[in-house]
Parts: C-alpha cells; sequence; structure tokens
C-alpha cells in the first residue's frame, strides 16, 4: 500500500531487512523524514503487519475499545468521591458497583459479537469507496470541517431513527433494553440491542463512508478522530454528570448530559444525540436538567435583592 508513497530502504543501502515494528519505524524515519512522528509510526505499522485489513481491524477495534472504557473510568471513579456528587443530575440514584459490571458485560458482548465483525469488514467496504489510509495525513482543516459536517448529519440522522424508535412497538421490541437505566452512566453509552446498535451506527460509519463514495475525498485519519468525538459525546452525554464546564455553557446548542439525561428520566422527547435544534424545531424537547436548579439560583438572588 505505502511502497508509493513512502521509502522503507534506500535501493543501495545495506541495512537489513526490517523485522520488528521498531525495525519498520527507524527505516521509515530515517529515509521519509518529510513526515512527522505520528505519520512515521502509522505507515511503520501497516508496513509491519503486511495485511492491510489486519492491520485496520486490530488498530481500529482496540482504539474503539481504549477510548470507550478509558472516557468512563474518570466518571466511574467521580461517583466514588463525595465531592462530585454536587454535579450529580439524579444524585439519589447512583449507579452500583453492580449495575455497572453487569452494563460493562453486555457492552463488551455487544462489541464483540455485533461490532467487532463490522469494524473487519469496514477496511474492504471504505477501500472500495476510495477511503485513504496513506500518509501524510490530510490538514488538519480539512479533518476538521469534514469533522463538522459528520456531527451535523449524525445528528440529523439520530434525531429520528431514535425517535421512531420511541413508538410503541418499536421501543418494546428494541429501543427498551437501552432505557433500563433511568438514571444513565457513562458505560450505559452503548448498553442497547444488536438491532439498535446497527441502526444508530450507521450515522456514524455509514454517513462517512457515504461521504467518501460521492466525493472520494476521506482519510481514515479523519474517520478515527470523528469516531473518538462521537465516543466522547455519546459518553459524556450519557455520564450523569452537569459541570459549570460543561460545553453546553459555551456552545448553547451542544446536547450533552443536560439535554440527554431528562431523555432517560423522563422516557421522551430530546432525541438528538449531539445538538438542539432538532428538537427545538420539532417540538419535541423536554428541557433541561439544570433548569430546575437555574430557577431556584435565580428566584435565590431575587429573593437577596428583595
Amino acid at each position: 500500500m505505502y511502497e508509493s508513497r513512502i521509502l522503507l530502504s534506500h535501493p543501495n543501502s545495506t541495512y537489513a531487512t526490517p523485522v520488528t515494528y521498531g525495525d519498520y519505524f527507524n527505516d521509515i524515519s530515517q529515509y521519509n523524514v518529510h513526515l512527522n512522528v505520528f505519520e512515521k509510526a502509522w505507515a511503520a505499522w501497516y508496513a509491519y503487519m503486511q495485511n492491510d485489513v489486519l492491520a485496520t481491524g486490530i488498530m481500529s477495534f482496540a482504539m474503539h475499545e481504549l477510548v470507550y472504557f478509558g472516557r468512563c473510568v474518570p466518571f466511574m471513579i467521580m461517583d466514588k468521591i463525595p465531592y462530585f456528587r454536587r454535579y450529580k443530575i439524579q444524585g439519589q440514584k447512583m449507579p452500583t458497583l453492580s449495575e455497572q459490571w453487569q452494563c460493562a458485560k453486555l457492552v463488551l458482548l455487544s462489541h464483540f459479537t455485533v461490532e467487532l465483525p463490522q469494524i473487519w469488514l469496514f477496511h474492504p467496504m471504505a477501500q472500495y469507496f476510495g477511503l485513504s489510509t496513506s500518509v501524510p495525513f490530510p490538514h488538519w482543516t480539512k479533518m476538521a470541517w469534514q469533522i463538522a459536517l459528520f456531527f451535523v448529519l449524525e445528528d440529523a440522522w439520530h434525531y429520528w431513527f431514535h425517535r421512531l424508535l420511541h413508538t410503541p412497538r418499536l421501543y418494546k421490541m428494541i429501543h427498551k433494553l437501552h432505557h433500563q437505566y433511568s438514571a444513565p452512566f457513562g458505560l450505559a453509552a452503548e448498553y442497547a440491542s444488536p438491532i439498535e446498535t446497527m441502526i444508530l451506527a450507521f450515522g456514524t460509519v455509514g454517513i462517512p463512508i457515504v461521504f467518501c463514495a460521492i466525493f472520494k475525498d476521506l482519510h481514515i485519519m479523519t474517520m478515527y478522530l470523528w469516531i473518538v468525538g462521537r465516543l466522547f459525546q455519546a459518553i459524556d452525554a450519557h455520564s450523569g454528570y452537569e459541570f459549570p464546564w460543561s460545553l453546553h455553557h459555551f456552545l448553547p446548542f451542544w446536547a450533552g448530559a443536560d439535554h440527554h439525561d431528562v431523555h432517560h428520566e423522563k422516557f421522551l422527547g430530546n432525541y438528538a444525540s449531539s445538538f438542539r435544534w432538532w428538537d427545538a424545531m420539532m417540538a419535541t424537547e423536554a428541557g433541561s436538567a439544570s433548569a430546575p436548579k437555574t430557577r431556584e439560583q435565580k428566584a435565590a438572588v431575587a429573593k437577596k435583592v428583595e
């Protein structure tokens, strides 16, 4: 794959044939000084594996698991520290260790039985539609606007299909499992039936692939950064924590836990994933978790003024 983009060894070099990953990294670093360290590491991985499908599959699955569970850990730690209880939206419903373990087991089962096969098929399908895996990586500005576009498109997909899953028949058949926890926590972000996982995951994975099929201009690194951002968004929205530094305080149209926690508590409204505009336009806004607290604070201030 990379032979036309990087040089593994100079044609007249007496350097030994690379064997270990470190050998490939050193070799690529020596003869491709125009690449940054991340691009060299990326190229060395594919050169070392000698199998693009295997290289992408292992890297994609490892990245997903590390990001998903790694992002959940800080919230699990905060659950055990009394100081952070003030930021918990439904502080009277703290998840127990048993609940988190039961949730983690089903999520892991879903990852290995539902998501892993799809991840393994991702590379050949994406390559067919023109996804690039070569180095150097695209300029950060291109990656930024493409990721922003994916956030907007995924949010629309998520809103309408999530709302559809709340129709009585589909809710009972498919979506009810995800609502097992009325006070959500980070690990529950992907706690869902296989059917729901595949339906909503199309917004995350399918939309970029369709974009690539149309425009023939998408790099897998952009895809990875987008998926990391989407995982962070989903886990934060299910975290159950509302902080003074939460993103919606700076971007009023951002959803987050303040928006999504109400959806789990009341089982209606607030169907969008990342933004608030679809719920606002379609009159499905169920309010925000911080609204009662904000009203109390304003009333207290007014009382002091009097």
